[in-house]
């Protein structure tokens, strides 16, 4: 049966999504949010690289959940602007369409989300019968099925550590990415918001807890921790410009703590070109990006995941990745029981449709 779905978005995850169900033989694409008058009116195709849809792309929120469609992919930022996206996904679901989302972060894990978000869209989901999954890269298959495999391999277990260690300089992401890393700002500027004392662990927090869940674990406390690096001389990217004596590079962890040590790790060393904080852990060589997790127990695990091969760079790699996460669950979504899921909801083959003649791929 063909789904019926509407993307919400069509930024730099949402481009890739779009495209994404355009190709997929199991989805039917119906309605298509856009903002702004240089992509509202225009055909959802045209908006992605591909041929004519016959979607044409509105910002009229309403007329798309008058569709009715089976799901809506959201992929709009959120985080900046969580209330207005509750508002709209809250009409969503509570119209009895499901929703798979790569936003509202802190919701990939929601058992572990505060009230004020997850208790609002539980009774939307309630109300219209429907269901909401929230997942990608990182947060999202980083640090939820990449360990929870890992430690199916294990017969013990001491610490488990997930990495997500990236060169984000040929990322074009200045307005979000950069500012909530704080990239580019000089010692006694304002904190970015990432850094603020408990958004860390609103957001990595959950997945810590999950692992501790797997392992039978009571934690005794979660603490986060953060690090700069100054760049020594110039440095310019993608992402921006940054002088001397300003943040090209961050590291930062929210850590579960046992018996005064710890034994489960979320850490990210996110850095702008090789030339940032090169003493700090890299990824491997002739990679510029890696999610992985290393269980030192018995055997002793470590995973290295890495997404843009053929050309394709790391960085946009890893957007069309997290594009596909929320994509690829979509049927599973569907079927799923009404109400706010998490990974272990979901079946894990989600793979159906994906085969394609190379000369038909698109890499972005």
């Amino acid at each position: 049966m063909t789904v019926r779905v509407v993307q919400f978005s069509t930024g730099n995850v949402g481009v890739h999504a779009l495209r994404q169900i355009i190709e997929s033989p199991h989805l039917e694409l119906v309605g298509v949010h856009a903002s702004g008058p240089a992509k509202v009116g225009r055909d959802a195709g045209e908006l992605c690289g591909m041929g004519l849809t016959g979607v044409i792309a509105t910002d009229d929120v309403a007329a798309l959940v008058a569709l009715r469609a089976d799901c809506v992919v959201y992929t709009s930022q959120a985080e900046t602007r969580p209330q207005d996206a509750l508002a709209e996904i809250i009409a969503f679901l509570e119209a009895g369409t499901n929703v798979a989302a790569t936003s509202m972060v802190w919701l990939v894990h929601p058992a572990h989300a505060e009230a004020w978000l997850r208790e609002p869209l539980a009774e939307a989901c309630a109300r219209g019968g429907s269901s909401l999954y929230v997942n990608g890269i990182d947060p999202g298959f980083s640090g939820d099925t990449l360990p929870l495999a890992a430690l199916t391999l294990c017969q013990s277990v001491e610490r488990l550590v997930v990495q997500e260690v990236f060169d984000y300089g040929t990322y074009d992401d200045a307005d979000f990415t950069g500012v909530s890393f704080g990239f580019g700002l000089a010692p006694g500027d304002e904190t970015p918001t990432l850094f603020l004392p408990g958004v860390l662990t609103s957001i990595w927090g959950g997945p810590v807890k999950v692992v501790a869940e797997s392992l039978g674990v009571v934690l005794d406390e979660i603490r986060e921790s953060h690090d700069t690096w100054l760049a020594t001389e110039a440095i310019s990217c993608t992402m921006m410009h940054v002088d001397p004596g300003h943040v090209a590079a961050v590291r930062f962890a929210v850590e579960g703590i046992k018996d005064g040590r710890s034994v489960i790790a979320m850490e990210h060393v996110n850095r702008l070109t090789d030339a940032a904080a090169p003493e700090w852990p890299q990824p491997p060589e002739g990679r510029l990006g890696v999610h992985r997790v290393v269980i030192t127990g018995s055997p002793g695990v470590e995973i290295n995941t890495h997404v843009g091969l053929d050309g394709v760079d790391h960085n946009q790699g890893g957007v069309i990745a997290t594009a596909a996460r929320a994509v690829n669950a979509v049927p599973a979504v569907v079927r799923a029981r009404p109400g706010l899921l998490a990974v272990r909801d979901l079946p894990a083959d989600q793979a159906s449709g994906l085969l394609r003649h190379r000369s038909s791929a698109q890499s972005g």
